[in-house]
């Protein structure tokens, strides 16, 4: 058994990192088998050397989040506690500068700072990774803040128009209705990065295109970011030709979950060939998320958790 101790500037920060009624440090107690206590402005840990070791880091982090937000969330310990078990590092957590006032997007695990980290450094980005990891979001939000800052001339939101065992091909409308519920997800992302004037001024002067994947055939896009969201779904004809629109000065960014396909049984997911197929290929990069980067309410990471551990039978 070893003892540590980690300085606290201030009542108030040890009130902030140790939570209300302590409940963040009683699920850091119980998930590394620790002992903590506080006295004299210090947070003292004892255990065993690995487990003080990785306590000492958790309560370091969550520590560096309250300097720069002022708080600390349940969420965050839920991800901080899974990045120090999983090995990852803290990442950089430099902010995205988005149109909404005082709006900043941050990566908040490790996995999605090497995402985004993947996604200045090449052009070309395959992400795969469980519902919640901010795969769609992250990607728009670094759409967003090329677009605030010029450095593309528009960017193409797409999604591939597949039911997920539902038929909607009975609602009413036009075609324009029948295909906006599958674009939602991606504008649910947009609006909480631009009001909603500035997206419609966009759209009319196409700056912004959120469209359905059959209509990127036959396109050439330039200086543009373009997303492709649910990628999975695609077939690897589809992928191939997604890719190939791909022009002068523009960045593809193209994510899904391979664990939530709503192919025929018969059909290769496009996502799941391009990892398998473009891996090795100079300027593109491929990236996994994680479990621990999820970053939905604290109960999706237990749903996921439980389908991955108890799969149920694929037909």
């Amino acid at each position: 058994m070893i003892e540590t101790a980690i300085s606290v500037v201030s009542s108030k920060a040890l009130l902030t990192l140790f939570g209300a009624c302590d409940q963040h440090v009683r699920r850091i107690r119980d998930a590394l088998g620790v002992s903590i206590s506080a006295h004299n402005g210090r947070i003292h840990i004892e255990g065993s050397p690995q487990a003080v070791a990785a306590a000492t880091e958790v309560l370091e982090r969550l520590q560096a989040l309250a300097n720069r937000h002022g708080a600390v969330v349940e969420d965050d310990v839920t991800r901080v506690l899974a990045g120090v078990q999983n090995g990852e590092a803290a990442g950089d957590l430099a902010p995205l500068e988005v149109f909404k006032a005082g709006r900043q997007i941050r990566p908040r695990t490790a996995g999605q700072a090497r995402y985004l980290d993947a996604i200045r450094g090449h052009d070309v980005v395959l992400c795969s990774g469980p519902a919640g990891t901010g795969k769609t979001y992250l990607a728009v939000a670094m759409a967003v803040a090329a677009l605030k800052k010029s450095s593309i001339r528009k960017m193409v939101l797409v999604r591939p128009a597949v039911e997920a065992g539902e038929s909607l091909g009975f609602l009413p409308g036009d075609l324009q209705a029948k295909i906006n519920p599958y674009l939602r997800p991606l504008m649910d992302a947009l609006r909480e990065m631009m009001d909603h004037d500035l997206i419609k001024r966009y759209t009319e002067e196409d700056l912004i295109e959120v469209i359905p994947l059959a209509y990127m055939r036959g396109r050439t896009l330039n200086e543009a970011f373009i997303i492709l969201d649910e990628a999975q779904n695609t077939t690897v004809a589809q992928m191939k030709m997604f890719l190939t629109r791909m022009g002068s000065g523009s960045k593809i960014v193209v994510s899904g979950d391979v664990t939530q396909i709503d192919l025929p049984p018969k059909s290769k997911s496009g996502l799941v060939d391009a990892l398998q197929r473009l891996g090795g290929i100079k300027g593109i990069a491929a990236v996994k998320l994680g479990r621990a980067d999820i970053v939905r309410h604290p109960l999706v990471q237990q749903i996921v958790n439980a389908y991955e551990e108890r799969p149920h039978k694929r037909r």
